[in-house]
């Protein structure tokens, strides 16, 4: 795991720690008005940490707005809105609207707003919805974007509790916009292997563990499921199966390309014609487009579906696009 994704992964005993810190300073800054400045600034520092450490805990922002709003910092409160809008797949833009709102009057008041109608913890989110919430839901997941690595992690749970309530077929289909996304979250693949391999979906629980292996090659959790299939364990009779089909892992690979396409898509360069100049394979200048722009959660699944397809060339970006992801 690289350091960003362990930056942006919850842990939450040293967010609470530093929170604890943030509160300590702020009463220090309450109680001696000669260093009140000095003791909010080190206030402030700690509740960076406390959210930097687990963004999960609604607690860590509430504390960092408020040292916000007690500094005066009204263009820093708008910044911490804006980032919580990313980890609750919402587009940031949707600020703009707010630019001319004065944030140290109603900042806050937004904050809840946004904790009230979409809360961070998986248990109080899923008890507020209704079925027709539900519903609302699942077509608003299908226009988010979930490229960061948070907001995966917050709409994860949030499906992990939509599974645990019995709505499978929901989570399959919903699951697969968090992984479009962010392709190289391998616990989220793993658990949507097993689901597949309960429901006796032989394919697709296939492609999942295959896709975590690539991702984990020490990890063989496709070859264990073969062995499973074959019997290999608990003395069960084998059950004749030769993987996927070609047309098969193609589809679910395009599919995940198409998922995984930003709202707004990378252009294609168009070519200028010139008498000498040598002819490109499109789909080749396509991945180096979607390299430079990086996009790489589209890029990989491009280049996997190329390689599927016996195009050995494609492996080269494939690699590339998955040091990327």
């Amino acid at each position: 795991m690289d350091s960003a994704s362990v930056l942006q992964h919850p842990r939450r005993n040293l967010g609470s720690r530093h929170r604890s810190q943030a509160d300590r300073f702020v009463k220090l800054a309450k109680k001696d008005t000669s260093r009140e400045e000095e003791n909010l600034a080190w206030a402030e520092q700690n509740a960076q940490q406390a959210v930097l450490y687990d963004f999960t805990d609604e607690r860590n922002w509430r504390c960092l707005a408020e040292i916000k709003h007690m500094r005066g910092d009204g263009e820093g409160l708008a910044l911490v809105l804006e980032d919580l809008f990313v980890v609750l797949g919402r587009d940031p833009n949707q600020l703009g609207q707010l630019k001319n709102i004065d944030h140290l009057d109603v900042g806050l008041e937004l904050l809840e707003a946004a904790f009230i109608t979409d809360s961070l913890e998986p248990e109080k989110w899923f008890d507020a919805l209704d079925s027709d919430g539900l519903i609302n839901f699942a077509s608003r997941c299908q226009g988010l974007d979930f490229t960061d690595q948070r907001s995966n992690i917050i709409y994860g749970r949030r499906l992990e509790r939509i599974r645990s309530a019995g709505h499978e077929d929901m989570f399959i289909d919903l699951v697969h916009h968090l992984l479009a996304h962010r392709p190289a979250n391998h616990e989220l693949w793993m658990e949507l292997g097993r689901l597949h391999e309960r429901r006796s979906e032989i394919d697709q629980a296939w492609l999942c563990y295959d896709h975590v292996q690539q991702l984990r090659p020490t990890d063989p959790v496709r070859d264990l499921f073969l062995q499973r299939l074959k019997g290999a364990m608990d003395g069960k009779d084998a059950i004749p199966w030769s993987g996927p089909s070609l047309e098969t892992r193609s589809d679910f690979l395009e599919r995940m390309q198409n998922l995984s396409q930003s709202v707004t898509d990378v252009p294609v360069k168009e070519d200028i014609e010139e008498p000498e100049t040598i002819s490109v394979d499109p789909d080749l200048k396509r991945l180096q487009d979607l390299i430079d722009a990086g996009e790489a959660a589209e890029a990989f699944f491009m280049a996997r579906s190329l390689l599927t397809s016996g195009e050995s060339w494609a492996e080269e970006w494939m690699l590339k696009a998955q040091s990327m992801l």
